[in-house]
């Protein structure tokens, strides 16, 4: 029957709008091409892989594959090359050994340290220094840690009881500055405040796991009331911001910072970690990777908020910064470009926002501040602080700044793009993002523009092209290497599972042995 006086729809008014919606999406899917191809113009394929893209006058060769959750590769005092195997991914139900591989000249890899049984997983950031690796981890309850393992695989942990890692985002790069501490990026708990239903299998493995500050900051109050899933009941119940999940939240109410918070960069003495740790700059939503130009300055890799359920941002960027000692970058009331998250030009879909509840009263359903930020004596973080802005979800991760040798990219900060988790990180999402590497430069101030200097012919991982292992798949660290190369960690192949929430896994299965080191040369 028709309602509101609008004609009913038969079949040929249904033929015809589909019909629309196919075409509207087939010219949707060629403007993404199109875009695509323009942004390549002045790339070449490669001579070795001619599904990569790459600028005239380089060549990319692959260097070793067959690892399983590559994270990060260095250098020893020889210049022997190692990369680090991860051991797991998110949790350590993947059940993948945690090691430390030697890469040697004809691309095999030889373990020098298997750290089994001996650190949890994973192992995201590793850096070589003193005679040592330098490795971010988890503990056995989850929480960010930071050990030294030596060539004949002695194994000190150093720092330990970062609490936001009981969550997706763990302690990732860690280098040492030109003043000789050393540096580690630490994610945040969480998407955007809150433990929310992307958490439920870290929070039923440790309950009290939740977002912290470097600051004492006040409290809106606002708490979102969801699905209890800590015991299966799922009751609904209301949880704050910056609190375990399932604890309420009240206006006023004061978060005391810590030392060793979450969505920051951390600093410490090497020789001295526990007494030394505090925060560099915090306000971030997960710090992957950090470098230095030749002036000194230091730039910072960031994923940006998911458009998820339960507090959903759906903003249209993530973010790579110029890193100022005692910055507080806007996590979690704004935005990567440094807008207001209430600004209606990033109102979410109000299905899902989650209900809100200020001193037990409801309130309308949308997205408000978090943080009372005159209270708390944070204002708006200053856009001059912005180096580029990627596609949302493109996930900058662990970068390094080009060395003079590179001529016309020289200084340059080349960021690995690792890509989107498609239906997680935004349901919204109908294209790829990312699986790149990008270039901004670091010369003068300013917004720069993000160039892309390597990906494959078309959008998206070489997997999801039907060529594994021909085209680029998750670059996740790039490292120049004492030959001046640049070295490209390309982490696995993967695909989205939902299904495996209801088991208490992180919906994500990754492909063992599909990890690869690639190298990039001026010819």
């Amino acid at each position: 029957m028709a309602q509101d006086n609008q004609p009913e729809r038969g079949p040929l008014s249904s033929a015809v709008a589909g019909a629309i919606s196919v075409g509207a999406n087939m010219m949707k899917e060629k403007t993404e091409e199109i875009r695509h191809r323009l942004a390549s113009a002045r790339l070449k394929p490669s001579d070795n892989f001619p599904m990569i893209q790459l600028p005239e006058g380089y060549e990319i060769e692959k260097v070793a594959d067959g690892l399983t959750f590559p994270t990060s590769v260095a250098w020893d005092d020889q210049g022997r090359m190692y990369v680090a195997e991860a051991g797991g991914t998110f949790l350590d139900e993947e059940d993948a050994s945690a090691r430390i591989l030697r890469v040697e000249e004809n691309g095999q890899t030889t373990e020098v340290v298997n750290l089994d049984g001996r650190i949890y997983p994973a192992i995201s950031g590793m850096t070589w220094h003193n005679g040592a690796f330098y490795l971010t981890h988890r503990e056995m309850d989850l929480c960010g840690a930071v050990s030294r393992v030596t060539l004949d695989g002695e194994i000190t942990q150093i720092l330990g009881g970062i609490v936001d890692s009981k969550s997706d985002h763990q302690p990732n790069d860690i280098r040492v500055g030109r003043d000789g501490r050393m540096y580690v990026c630490v994610g945040i708990a969480g998407n955007s405040g809150f433990m929310d239903q992307n958490m439920i299998p870290f929070v039923r493995k440790q309950p009290d796991g939740h977002p912290t500050t470097a600051k004492d900051i006040v409290l809106t109050g606002v708490n979102i009331e969801l699905p209890d899933f800590r015991d299966g009941s799922s009751g609904p119940v209301l949880t704050g911001a910056f609190v375990p999940f399932g604890t309420e939240t009240a206006p006023g109410q004061v978060i005391k910072g810590r030392k060793k918070c979450g969505g920051s960069i951390l600093v410490f003495d090497p020789e001295n970690a526990e007494a030394t740790v505090e925060p560099y700059a915090w306000g971030f939503r997960n710090t992957i990777g950090i470098a230095w130009n030749k002036q000194g300055e230091m730039f910072v890799a960031i994923n940006g908020y998911d458009n998820a359920p339960g507090r959903p941002i759906p903003d249209m960027h993530d973010g790579t910064y110029r890193v100022q000692e005692g910055a507080w970058y806007g996590w979690p009331d704004f935005t990567a470009s440094f807008d207001p998250v209430t600004s209606s030009k990033y109102k979410a879909t109000s299905s899902t926002v989650a209900p809100v509840y200020i001193n037990g009263e409801r309130r309308p359903r949308e997205i408000c501040f978090l943080i009372d930020h005159e209270a708390s004596g944070l204002q708006q973080p200053d856009t001059s602080l912005i180096l580029g802005l990627h596609e949302v979800n493109s996930s900058p991760s662990k970068p390094d700044v080009a060395p003079d040798s590179w001529e016309d990219y020289a200084d340059y900060l080349m960021v690995p793009e690792y890509g989107d988790f498609a239906w997680i990180t935004n349901p919204l999402r109908d294209k790829y993002a990312g699986c790149r590497v990008v270039g901004l430069s670091t010369d003068g101030s300013g917004q720069q523009t993000v160039t892309p200097f390597i990906q494959n012919e078309k959008p998206g991982p070489a997997s999801e092209q039907g060529i594994h292992g021909e085209g680029i798949e998750r670059p996740y660290d790039v490292k120049f290497g004492p030959d001046g190369a640049m070295y490209i960690v390309d982490f696995s192949s993967h695909r989205v599972n939902l299904h495996r929430i209801a088991e208490g896994h992180f919906p994500v299965e990754f492909d063992r042995k599909t990890g690869m080191i690639w190298k990039v040369s001026r010819q």
